[in-house]
């Protein structure tokens, strides 16, 4: 087997020239093909231009592909991240070619037709001939060619994760050929065990070891000095894992802040590109309920005013986005009244609730109006549920992470509804659960998932025996 690996190894640069040349020729054969397919009676009838921009733009391939990082080593990292990086390096490759013939003021005899065919074709072209590379090469990894072996220094939280990672992807290569634990550490059976930090080096030599994966916490800095000073005449690619699971918060994502990497310990995924993307999404899908429900709006709210006196809206303050203060509407559900330092939860068989306002409640059409919010851009289709903010002050006490929750906007509907937990919270418990399925929800957020839990709202998240 280390003939394999050491093959790969001492021919990846060649490897990476002939990937290179061959995502160029997939980008000519794409246009040349595109050209027979526009003009399939007469290939001449093409103007030069079209070939200028093919040849122009294999040019430019040679110079923006590398540039996105595209040959070197994806072992362990995403395909999809890949192919994101692949066809974003060819949509700039593609968008220079059509300048380059405005620019020559050759816009006009261009074929729009031949440049769709040509930017379509290739964009699935590269992809194919990555993932087939990627597969192959999996493949390959997988009955233990092309291996890397790896020393884990330090098996705590993160480095029990990583050995899980690896040994559940054998497709990635990597192969853990010891671990460096501490006494109190537990490691799996059957993997070689060093606990003398001095045989490290020793070890590393002696298997050989191609990477060393340091999993230490961040106090144990000096330890880690002394670990790559050690192997620092060593051929050894050396890759720091924090151990950053110890925190407790949204996520841990590393960036280049000011030239210098930098870890964002507390940063909710839906922010950024992906934030404008669901801000987008939640004001459009609100704007359709509000208009396609607007006579059932109009009918509860007629209903309300008929059942007891007062206004059919109300107003409560909650916490939005990063704890600013909103005003979240709701259909009136109960008689008018005034609560003055506390907030009483609605239970059941409570005198305050009106016969409609039960109904409303049990099948939360009181939330309704909330779409107001998602339209103002207060608040969100799907997002941890706003609490009062007398419970605010009373749990951020009581729970550690309570206050996580609000580093989103809040949603009319959540992971916590759809899985049971919604209405009254009469324990600390039930409180706990809905909270760390909230920070669940946070921490796991995606488009799809905010469109599930759209889809089991409408199934099973309106009504529960909790809801009174």
């Amino acid at each position: 087997m280390g003939i394999y690996r050491n093959m790969f190894v001492k021919h990846h640069d060649r490897l990476a020239i002939a990937v290179r040349l061959a995502d160029v020729a997939t980008i000519w054969l794409a246009g040349f093909l595109a050209t027979e397919l526009r003009f399939p009676s007469d290939f001449a009838a093409a103007a030069p231009i079209h070939q200028f921009v093919l040849y122009f733009s294999c040019a430019v391939a040679m110079i923006v592909l590398p540039a996105f990082d595209l040959y070197t080593s994806w072992r362990g990292r995403s395909i999809i991240s890949l192919g994101a990086r692949l066809l974003a390096a060819w949509s700039l490759v593609w968008l220079i070619g059509i300048l380059m013939s405005f620019l020559m003021h050759q816009t006009g005899s261009l074929s729009r037709l031949w440049a769709a065919y040509w930017y379509v074709g290739t964009a699935g072209a590269l992809l194919a001939l990555r993932i087939a590379t990627y597969s192959l090469l999996a493949l390959a990894r997988g009955v233990g060619r092309n291996s890397k072996h790896v020393l884990i220094i330090g098996f705590g939280t993160t480095g029990q994760e990583m050995y899980r990672r690896a040994t559940a992807s054998r497709w990635s290569g990597f192969r853990i050929a010891g671990i460096y634990a501490g006494a109190d550490e537990a490691t799996p059976e059957g993997i070689p065990r060093i606990e003398d930090r001095d045989h490290i080096p020793v070890f590393a030599r002696k298997h050989p070891i191609d990477e060393i994966w340091i999993a230490l916490p961040v106090s144990a800095s000096r330890q880690m000095q002394g670990i790559a000073y050690a192997l620092r005449n060593d051929f050894i690619d050396i890759k720091w894992m924090p151990s950053l699971m110890d925190f407790e918060l949204l996520n841990h994502r590393m960036q280049d802040f000011m030239g210098m990497p930098a870890v964002e310990l507390n940063r909710p995924p839906s922010l950024g590109v992906r934030g404008v993307l669901k801000g987008v999404f939640d004001r459009a899908f609100a704007a359709v309920v509000l208009t396609l429900l607007s006579p059932l709006l109009v009918i509860i709210a007629l209903l309300i005013k008929r059942g007891s006196p007062g206004p059919a809206f109300f107003k409560q303050e909650r916490l939005g986005l990063d704890g600013r203060v909103i005003h979240v509407y709701k259909f009136r559900s109960m008689k008018v009244h005034s609560e003055h330092e506390t907030v009483t939860q609605a239970r059941k068989g409570d005198s305050r609730v009106t016969p409609i306002g039960a109904f409303l409640r049990r099948t939360s059409l009181d939330e309704l109006p909330q779409f107001i919010n998602v339209l103002r851009g207060e608040m969100s289709v799907v997002g941890p549920r706003p609490h009062a903010m007398a419970h605010n002050d009373i749990y951020k006490e009581q729970l550690d992470l309570y206050m996580l929750r609000h580093r989103v906007k809040p949603g009319i509907t959540g992971w916590a509804q759809i899985n049971g937990y919604r209405g009254e919270t009469d324990t600390l418990e039930k409180m706990a659960k809905r909270v760390e399925h909230d920070l669940f929800y946070i921490r796991n957020w995606s488009f799809w998932m905010d469109v599930r839990i759209i889809f089991w709202t409408a199934f099973k998240g309106w009504t529960g025996h909790n809801a009174y």
